[in-house]
């Protein structure tokens, strides 16, 4: 497996880039370019890893990353099963810290995008009407060209400015520690507990895969990811146990032992101190805000 860093490279003709993605899963290999992005999910589900960060996606997770920050949309293992013929469907935009121009981007008129670049370097969810404006101009921009297509990014832009409902995703504390050649490995790791995180999951066993001892490991990814490495298999086992009470299919014991938990008591205390409520109170308060919506 090969992970794509600079997949984004724009092209010397154009200010930036818009794409709309269709394909039945997302990329997975994990990544960080130099280029900001802004990315919305129109259809799938899955995990989203943004620096530090691992929570559930879904339609109309809406992300602005900035230069360098590692991410990844990792769909759901049902979406690599051709038989099963889901797709997935999003639009990123891609440009650059300087798109306008080094001495444009300094004018007082770009004060407040400037700010806002520099948020996006811990990457920023949108939420809210927000979100929902944007997405449509988002789809309306993907058939622009020329002139209208830089004004329709420069109002996406303002919009972001003066909004309410970004909020930052990766701790303050993160710093990308990674290089360029670590991330084949990355999605190596990445990959095997997204595919195992159900089952008891062997540090020796990683840590083979990334070619390195266990305590060599066990310090490597914690220097780059920001957390231990079984505090990170906690975390994608805590977002798969939100996504399943999202869908309010099984109980909360089904639900521990879906996510790869031993006992009732080791899913309750993980999850309290992951999202900072019980599973049950969670599950309540989540069905109260779709009911109040």
């Amino acid at each position: 497996m090969k992970a794509m860093v600079h997949k984004s490279a724009i092209p010397d003709t154009k200010l930036f880039v818009v794409k709309e993605l269709s394909a039945p899963a997302f990329d997975p290999n994990w990544h960080f370019h130099s280029e900001h992005q802004l990315f919305v999910v129109l259809e799938g589900t899955g995990t989203r890893f943004v620096g530090d960060s691992i929570k559930p996606f879904k339609e109309g997770d809406m992300v602005f990353t900035g230069p360098n920050l590692p991410h990844l949309w990792r769909s759901e293992d049902a979406y690599f099963n051709k038989a099963n013929h889901l797709r997935t469907h999003g639009i990123v935009i891609y440009f650059k810290e300087n798109f306008l121009g080094e001495s444009l981007m300094k004018k007082e008129e770009m004060e407040k995008i400037r700010i806002l670049l520099q948020k996006s370097v811990y990457g920023l969810e949108i939420k809210g009407e927000t979100n929902r404006l944007i997405t449509q101009m988002m789809k309306e921009l993907v058939h622009l060209q020329g002139i209208p297509s830089l004004i329709q990014l420069l109002k996406i832009l303002d919009i972001l400015t003066n909004s309410t409902e970004c909020y930052t995703i990766a701790h303050s504390g993160y710093i990308n520690q990674y290089k360029e050649d670590e991330t084949v490995r990355m999605t190596k790791v990445y990959e095997y507990v997204m595919q195992n995180f159900r089952q008891k999951i062997s540090l020796d066993e990683v840590a083979a895969l990334a070619n390195m001892t266990p305590s060599s490991f066990s310090r490597y990814f914690k220097a780059r990811a920001n957390k231990s490495f079984s505090n990170f298999v906690s975390e994608i086992r805590v977002g798969n146990a939100c996504k399943l009470i999202h869908e309010q299919e099984m109980n909360i014991a089904q639900i521990s032992y879906e996510c790869g938990f031993n006992t009732l008591s080791n899913f309750n205390k993980q999850f309290k101190e992951i999202t900072g409520k019980n599973p049950l109170k969670y599950k309540e308060e989540y069905f109260k805000s779709t009911i109040d919506r």
